[in-house]
């Protein structure tokens, strides 16, 4: 065990944290070995599997997609690769967008035009706008036909504008936050049933007007996250999602209670 390393040495190597190490080894994705006295000491194989876990989620894999590739289980990795292929594709246009917005207040300046503070971030959020909009478009395109958007619309056009405010995003990203912060945490415990309960709570606007189609839909839509994460902003990441998707699971298996729901569901 000599070119084993402790969690400290690791962190220091690599710059992960001790808490992503020890999640990671929740998820089942690591094993490393124990001393006597309960310290964990990562083999040669086990830092390989770090690298190919870190390697792997910036090639926009999500840690189960990860264990499912490690224990050779069915994936269809050509369909995942492609998603990140889109999203990289959206990053340069994102990155060519923001070239052309400085380009163009640039040009402004040197014309001899005064540009304060608030004005030139009206000229890079306008384009910043217009770039989410589009990627949105794009996602939603791609899940959903003319007809499901349709319908859909019809039946959220109530909730449409607080679902998408900037108050009400910022809503899920302050949770999703919490969820991050406190991972890895065990889908049956009280903690999780905790977050579960605020994810529904936060989600009633849509509970309350979506139909089993619109339900099925969406929960479809952000089990593929994965391939669609970066191009546009839910409020959450795919971990976070999959976390409640597991925690929600355990749950209602349990007969807990987790929150508001559709009325058709309970």
């Amino acid at each position: 065990m000599d070119d084993s390393l402790t969690i400290n040495e690791l962190v220091r190597r690599t710059g992960l944290t001790s808490r992503a190490l020890r999640f990671y080894e929740a998820r089942g994705l690591l094993s490393p070995l124990r001393t006597g006295s309960g310290r964990r000491l990562y083999s040669a194989a086990q830092i390989e599997r770090i690298h190919q876990i870190v390697t792997l989620k910036k090639a926009g894999l999500s840690l189960s997609q990860i264990g499912r590739l490690f224990d050779s289980k069915p994936l269809d990795l050509a369909e995942l690769l492609r998603g990140q292929l889109a999203i990289l594709s959206t990053q340069s246009e994102e990155i060519a967008l923001a070239q052309n917005n400085l380009t163009n207040a640039l040009s402004r300046i040197e014309s001899g035009e005064h540009l304060d503070a608030a004005t030139l971030c009206s000229l890079i959020k306008g384009g910043e706008r217009s770039m989410t909009e589009d990627n949105w478009k794009q996602v939603i395109d791609h899940y959903y036909t003319a007809e499901e958007q349709a319908h859909w619309l019809e039946n959220a056009a109530p909730i449409l504008p607080e679902f998408s405010s900037k108050v009400y995003l910022d809503q899920w990203k302050e949770l999703s936050r919490r969820i991050e912060a406190a991972l890895p945490i065990d889908p049956d415990s009280e903690q999780a049933l905790a977050f579960v309960r605020e994810w529904f709570t936060l989600l009633e606007p849509f509970s309350k007007v979506a139909t089993p189609e619109m339900w099925e839909g969406t929960t479809k839509l952000y089990e593929a996250m994965p391939q669609w994460e970066g191009r546009v902003d839910p409020g959450f990441s795919s971990t976070v999602w999959q976390f409640i998707s597991e925690a929600t699971t355990a749950a209602r298996a349990a007969g807990r209670d987790i929150g508001p729901l559709p009325a058709w569901m309970e």
